[in-house]
């Protein structure tokens, strides 16, 4: 017996998103994730270089095992990655002996060779398209490369030009308000707005963070790194829950249809 029309023309759902909506709570989670990363990370080369590199290796692939098995957004586990690569990403920055000009240089090159990869090979960089495992794939390697770019920069402003930690963080203040007034006043596409403020964020609460943990004798506030990164911590955990249990983080289906959203290439967008 032939299947009925209705069983033929119906079209699988999309698979589920694996990444938060873009709110208010997103960038004050995001920007207080950057500051407990680098107070931690500086913490634990304080105390032993080894035990940092270790915590930072494997929380980071424990992190991304996680979040990569599991089947949609779950806030404590995408927040979880997040951090982990925060300090794992604040250790890559410090990797190469190539000065902090030099680490910017190259990661701002890792960067658009992801993001040129990434466009190339699905058709969008939107956030909203993160429902396959090769898209997210190119999305978490983008969040790396953006936190070692972001640490970078913060260490060229703060040392290579002795701006200072408060000084950086301001600048990096006004600048993460560019990609906002270029998008409302100047057309400036939705994806690269918020792809050009996710890059900043990093340098910013970076900054912040090294601002109140480092002593005073290096411009610093001397709360000390464990205590920010402590304090940072409780503040993220408290804010994840809060995601959590509310769910307004979740991003909504975009679409219905089939593998158009799911599967298939999206054709180029001109916001990118």
């Amino acid at each position: 017996m032939p299947p009925h029309p209705s069983h033929r023309l119906r079209r699988p759902e999309p698979l589920a998103a694996k990444v938060p909506e873009i709110t208010g709570l997103f960038w004050t989670i995001k920007i207080l994730s950057t500051g407990m990363g680098e107070a931690t990370a500086d913490f634990l080369a304080g105390v032993n270089l080894v035990l940092a590199a270790a915590v930072g290796l494997v929380g980071f692939a424990v992190a991304m095992a996680l979040q990569l098995r599991a089947p949609r957004y779950r806030a404590s586990v995408y927040w979880f990655a997040v951090v982990m690569l925060a300090v794992f990403g604040t250790m890559a920055a410090d990797g190469p002996p190539i000065g902090h000009v030099g680490s910017a240089v190259f990661y701002a090159v890792v960067l658009a060779v992801v993001l040129w990869r990434w466009h190339r090979d699905e058709g969008t960089l939107s956030i909203h398209s993160i429902v396959t495992s090769r898209r997210e794939t190119y999305y978490w390697l983008t969040v790396l490369a953006t936190f070692a770019l972001g640490t970078a920069l913060g260490d060229v402003t703060a040392d290579t030009l002795h701006l200072g930690y408060l000084p950086s963080g301001l600048l990096f203040t006004a600048l993460i308000l560019l990609p906002v007034i270029a998008r409302r006043w100047f057309g400036l596409g939705e994806v690269a707005a918020f792809w050009a403020a996710y890059v900043v964020t990093r340098p910013l609460g970076a900054s912040f963070a090294d601002w109140l943990g480092k002593p005073a004798h290096r411009h610093g506030v001397g709360l000390g790194d464990g205590t920010v990164s402590a304090v940072a911590t409780v503040l993220i955990v408290g804010l994840v829950a809060y995601a959590a249990r509310s769910r307004r983080d979740v991003q909504r289906p975009a679409v219905t249809g089939p593998l158009a959203a799911a599967r298939l290439p999206q054709p180029a967008r001109t916001e990118v």
